[in-house]
Parts: structure tokens; C-alpha cells; sequence
């Protein structure tokens, strides 16, 4: 275990806990940006594929801010893995300044978002910039899940999650977990609540954008400040 690693475990002392408010954040900030951003996601590269050759084919006006989120997504996990190096040279955790970095780049989409308002193309001026800097604040916490978080399950994507609790769930109806089922019981445990932590961060952030459009970022930023704080 890294030097940094070690430092993180103990700055998380509720793992459960932890993944289920990420995953919130996740499924929050994408449905929202998902809605505000004409089907942008923010928190995972891979539904933008999709969107891309969509758009690509049938052509669109919003094509541009997908192309441009998946470099500024990458240049996020790239700048997260640089200063986790030169926190681990230090024997610090990057772990709460992740969270901060990703509070800045929050608040910043909502600032860009707001301006931008009333959005008649993704693909110019605020609206770029807005999706974008959202896709560099999701692109931070995947890169802390993987660098600094790595005890928690994903909370950013979720399909790997569902499809493993639903295996655990059927070895366990059908009797065939075995002598693996504290095993398979401790799994469930940790992946269901972040599993329905993204669903209801998802219907919350849908909410959100019908009460408050871009204003409604502060909730995943206040969340996010206070698992800074918890972790210091």
C-alpha cells in the first residue's frame, strides 16, 4: 500500500457512507448536467460516445461541447493523478484537497451555467465553457476513486455495480453463495447503497434543475465541502 493510500483509508472512516454521498454527487450533478446540456454527461465518457456518433449521423448543434468534454475530462484525471504524486512525495493524503479542487470546478460550472442562461446552443460561448468545467469536476472524482478512494466501490458509473448485485442477489435467493456469503453479504452491502445513493441523487438533480437550473449545484458542492471537512 502507497503512502497515500494509507492516509485515505483512515480519512474515510465510514466507507459505506462515503460512497453512497460520491455516488449521490454523481448521478446528482450528471442528470443535471444531462438535462441543462442538451444529453451532456459529465461524470462518465462513455454515454457521450454514444451521443457523438448519434449526432454525427443525424447532425445537430450540439456535438462540439461532447467533443471538447472528453479532453477537458482527461486533463482533470491527468492534473488529479499529478498532484496525488506530489502530495504521496510529501506523505499526504490527496484525498480532502481532490474534494476542494472538485468544489472550485462545481461551483465554476454553476457560475458558467448561470451565465449562459437562457441556453439556445451547447456550443457556444458560456454553455461551452459550463459543460466543460463540469466534465472537469466529475473527471476529479473519478480520478479520486480510483487513486485515493480505491476501498469504495464506483460511484460514478454504475453498471458494473447493479450488474454484480444482482448476481449476488440471485446466488443468494438460489442458495449457491455458499460458503462465500459473508463475503458475498459484505459486497451487498457496500454496492446497494451506492447503487441507490446515484438513483436518488439522479431524480434529485432532475428536480433540482426544474426548481433552481444551474443554482441547484450548490447542494452536491455543500455535500462534497462537508466530506472535506469530515476528512481533515
Amino acid at each position: 500500500m502507497s503512502a497515500a493510500v494509507a492516509p485515505a483509508a483512515a480519512a474515510t472512516p465510514s466507507h459505506v457512507g462515503w460512497g453512497t454521498a460520491l455516488a449521490f454527487v454523481a448521478g446528482y450533478v450528471d442528470t443535471l448536467g444531462f438535462i441543462a446540456l442538451a444529453g451532456l454527461f459529465t461524470s462518465h465518457v462513455t454515454g457521450n460516445f454514444v451521443l457523438i456518433g448519434k449526432e454525427i449521423i443525424g447532425p445537430g448543434d450540439n456535438v462540439l461541447l461532447k467533443l471538447l468534454a472528453f479532453p477537458a475530462f482527461i486533463a482533470a484525471v491527468a492534473a488529479a493523478r499529478l498532484i496525488a504524486l506530489a502530495l504521496e512525495r510529501r506523505r499526504r493524503s490527496a484525498v480532502v484537497p481532490l474534494l476542494w479542487i472538485q468544489c472550485v470546478f462545481l461551483l465554476a460550472y454553476m457560475t458558467a451555467g448561470l451565465a449562459a442562461m437562457p441556453i439556445a446552443s451547447t456550443d457556444q460561448g458560456w454553455a461551452l465553457a459550463a459543460g466543460m468545467l463540469g466534465a472537469v469536476a466529475m473527471g476529479v472524482q473519478n480520478a479520486q476513486a480510483r487513486l485515493e478512494l480505491a476501498t469504495l466501490v464506483p460511484t460514478t458509473v454504475m453498471t458494473g455495480n447493479v450488474t454484480q448485485v444482482v448476481i449476488d442477489l440471485v446466488d443468494i435467493a438460489a442458495g449457491r453463495a455458499g460458503a462465500d456469503a459473508p463475503v458475498v453479504t459484505t459486497r451487498l452491502k457496500k454496492m446497494a447503497p451506492a447503487v441507490v445513493g446515484f438513483g436518488v441523487g439522479a431524480i434529485a438533480g432532475a428536480a433540482a434543475w426544474q426548481v433552481a437550473t444551474f443554482w441547484g449545484l450548490l447542494l452536491p458542492t455543500v455535500l462534497l465541502a462537508l466530506l472535506a471537512l469530515r476528512g481533515r
